[in-house]
């Protein structure tokens, strides 16, 4: 049986800066075993001469798990580099910004979808998502199986259009179409319980999300998301095009049971609601 560890992203940054300096001076210096994984030849393609997306894909540079373990470079750490290509910070409307400040640290956890059991959607999947994804493709059709919450997508690539009255889902209603070896997924339509990212950054039925995915060679995808939202944004927001490496690996059972911190954070928030009604 193998065991899994999970660790939050700042939990794991503090066990691994703690162990590190609990050893000694030249034991801290020693060589990565952990290093980035190289691109590995070209892209292979599907019948159609398409680019083939097809794999197990890990949210670093390494191809295999970092999270917890030691003696890994950091340039195998993360989706991309922030000195590098760096993220504009999103701009909100006067508003939003407001609504988003007035947040206690109770409503900001219960916001952060690791905390209260529902899927992270589009496209916090790929903006704040520390678990691998795998996809299946194949012309006209792409899977994409999420191991956080064991969550999946259907997207078809036969150009069918958007709904004009979508129904609200998680991961959105999406349309798809080719930019030379570039997909490109529009979507719209999303269940107003996801956040962008884990800090407030909630969004309004007018949500467009477009993904463009590229696969430059055999070990790398790239992924970029260009968040559109005029209620709550001032501008379109754009992220840093974001690496994804493969692996040779399954996406395992992940579901979230039992979870008594969820019902301490409900009840928590609760007595704040009340406090806020005297």
């Amino acid at each position: 049986m193998k065991l899994h560890l999970r660790y939050g992203v700042a939990g794991t940054a503090a066990l691994t800066l703690a162990f590190m300096l609990s050893l000694p001076v030249s034991a801290q210096n020693t060589e990565y075993t952990i290093k980035p994984l190289g691109p590995g030849g070209p892209a292979p393609r599907l019948s159609d001469g398409k680019p083939d997306f097809t794999g197990h894909w890990f949210p670093n540079g390494a191809g295999q798990g970092v999270s917890g373990r030691f003696g890994v470079d950091p340039a195998a750490e993360g989706t991309f580099n922030p000195k590098v290509t760096p993220e504009e910070r999103p701009v909100f409307q006067a508003w939003a910004l407001e609504k988003i400040k007035s947040m206690t640290p109770t409503e900001l956890e219960l916001s952060k979808s690791s905390v209260n059991c529902l899927p992270r959607g589009v496209p916090a999947i790929w903006l704040q998502n520390p678990y691998t994804t795998m996809i299946v493709h194949k012309p006209g059709l792409m899977a994409q199986l999420y191991e956080v919450l064991n969550n999946w997508r259907v997207i078809h690539l036969d150009g069918r259009p958007l709904p004009k009255y979508p129904e609200p889902l998680f991961h959105g209603n999406s349309t798809a179409r080719w930019e030379g070896d570039t997909l490109v997924v529009e979507s719209i339509g999303y269940d107003d319980r996801t956040y962008i990212q884990p800090n407030g950054w909630f969004h309004s039925d007018e949500l467009k999300v477009t993904e463009r995915y590229s696969r430059p060679s055999m070990n790398y995808m790239m992924v970029e998301v260009l968040v559109e939202d005029p209620k709550v944004l001032q501008k379109p927001w754009k992220s840093a095009p974001r690496r994804w490496t493969l692996g040779d690996g399954n996406v395992y059972e992940f579901y979230c049971t039992n979870n008594h911190e969820l019902v301490e954070l409900q009840k928590l928030r609760e007595l704040e609601l009340q406090g806020k009604a005297k």
